[in-house]
């Protein structure tokens, strides 16, 4: 049986969240959470960066209950690598109330990316944060968007907003629909109408089939809770701009947060902040990430 120790100064992620004030609309999803683990079922990868805290499918269907969401995106976590048992096992426990993101590499097998897809994965995600993972040549991602297309599935992009220039070409070129995770990772100490941020609406204005998640609150603030006020111009500026591309979610259990542990309950209790009219509420928690993850084939 395999045992892992969690990296010294890892911060677990709140086992007492708050209930929320802001009531959720009906139909309402989490769009980005991960599991962890428990490692002894589910081992973390060999070539990981970091070894993290347990963080399995209970605690996070208990979480969603308490928030009051009706159902989650489960993202692949880099600390799993592409192995994505762990991903698969919540998955099928949750049902019709959970739809996956997966870690591929291109040799996967027809076989696998069959069970995946009856699991209820319904996209892959590109990780270029090269403090958690390696980036590879283009070429490789290619060979993944090659595989996946025929399934439908969209890609799901993750990086630093000071990466965006050199990337900016080849997520333009995707095929497939482009979901970035945290806004692009913005510097919120910049202004919102700055060039850097400017770049990323850009990408979102002259490519209609990239789609940003509103998430990272307690990841990009450098004026931290309850608030995160620097934060919500960003996330407004683009829900408002955008209010059919955009998606939202936790991002519990909170991977390689630093500075502190955010109260999941605060973190919903922002959504008025980020989306101020139901309509946009609506679109952000319910109708979006709906038509991605459940309406698709």
């Amino acid at each position: 049986m395999a045992q892992f120790t969690m990296d010294p100064g890892w911060l677990v992620y709140d086992p007492s969240p708050s209930p929320p004030s802001f009531v959720l609309p009906p139909g309402a999803v989490d769009s980005h959470c991960h599991v962890f683990g428990p490692g002894e079922l589910f081992p973390y990868a060999p070539e990981r960066k970091y070894t993290p805290c347990d963080a399995g499918k209970d605690a996070l269907f208990e979480l969603r209950d308490l928030l009051g969401f009706e159902r989650n995106v489960i993202v692949q976590a880099t600390c799993h690598g592409t192995d994505n048992a762990a991903l698969v096992d919540a998955l099928r426990a949750a049902g019709d109330r959970a739809r996956g993101v997966a870690s591929l590499e291109p040799g996967v097998s027809d076989g696998e990316l069959s069970e995946l897809h009856e699991a209820g994965v319904r996209g892959v995600r590109f990780n270029y944060v090269r403090r958690l993972v390696d980036p590879q040549p283009d070429a490789y991602y290619h060979r993944v968007i090659e595989r996946i297309a025929p399934l439908g599935w969209h890609v799901v992009v993750y990086f630093e907003a000071a990466d965006l220039a050199e990337r900016y070409d080849f997520f333009a070129s995707l095929p497939t629909t482009v979901l970035v995770d945290h806004l692009g990772r913005p510097d919120t100490s910049k202004p919102v109408d700055g060039p850097e941020f400017g770049l990323f609406l850009e990408l979102m204005e002259e490519n209609p089939n990239v789609v940003a998640k509103t998430t990272g609150a307690e990841r990009l603030s450098v004026l931290g809770p309850p608030g995160y006020d620097d934060f919500v111009p960003f996330a407004r500026r683009v829900v408002e701009s955008f209010p059919d591309r955009v998606l939202w979610g936790t991002d519990w259990p909170h991977p390689n947060m630093t500075s502190h542990m955010p109260d999941d309950g605060t973190l919903v209790d922002l959504l008025p902040r980020l989306a101020p009219t139901p309509e946009l509420q609506r679109r952000l928690l319910v109708d979006n990430p709906t038509r991605l993850y459940w309406t698709s084939r």
